[in-house]
């Protein structure tokens, strides 16, 4: 699912299962969490170990910077997610992209109170336009995933926060794409300030997954 969202050049790889295969170094990182945390963790560096397998690097401990982010091999972007039942990583050669931000959550409603730490007061009105005209699609939840992936790209580049109301989304729903404008001004990627990004999201199997690439 997730690796139709994606360019070509982006090896993705995703579970509906669990696997159990830590390295000791990553194993450290979650020896006190507890069983669900430690299944997702351990999963979701599988799924990353296959995708960089498939880029010819090889198998190494995943660990984590200062914020928890995953610390890919020299020359490599990439990005990880999780939810219950889908684990997902996503991985490419640093050049023609400089980041990627992936994400995958439960196709439900957020729960009461959340939509409006989440979303912008002037995205609020056309989230119900688009309830109204595509009820079948959560977009609170469309819209969450997208600022999550938008964030897991921003971050390798700022390597600083990006709050959710510091990003505008506006969704393109019948091409299945998405624009984020930027209240922060980013740093140069390829010669320009980094103000907006794009993705793309797809809802299927009671998932929605979304997908943010910034080209280099």
């Amino acid at each position: 699912m997730i690796d139709a969202i994606l360019p070509a050049d982006v090896v993705a790889v995703e579970s509906y299962t669990d696997a159990d295969d830590l390295f000791p170094e990553e194993a450290a990182l979650v020896a006190r969490a507890v069983e669900k945390r430690r299944r997702e963790f351990a999963t979701a560096r599988w799924c990353a170990r296959k995708a960089l397998a498939e880029l010819g690097c090889a198998a190494g401990p995943i660990l984590a910077g200062p914020k928890k982010e995953p610390v890919w091999p020299e020359g490599v972007i990439g990005s990880l997610t999780h939810c219950d039942g889908y684990r997902a990583a996503a991985v490419a050669r640093a050049g023609r992209l400089a980041a990627v931000g992936i994400d995958a959550e439960p196709h439900l409603e957020l729960p009461e109170g959340v939509l409006e730490a989440v979303a912008r007061p002037e995205e609020i009105p056309v989230l119900a336009e688009l309830r109204s005209r595509y009820p079948a699609t959560h977009w609170d939840k469309v819209m969450f995933s997208a600022k999550e992936s938008v964030y897991k790209a921003w971050f390798p580049l700022a390597r600083r926060w990006l709050d959710f109301q510091e990003a505008t989304v506006r969704f393109e729903p019948e091409a299945r794409t998405f624009v984020a404008e930027l209240e922060q001004v980013g740093p140069d990627v390829g010669g320009v300030a980094l103000t907006r990004m794009s993705g793309r999201f797809a809802v299927e199997g009671g998932f929605v997954v979304t997908a943010v690439v910034v080209e280099g």
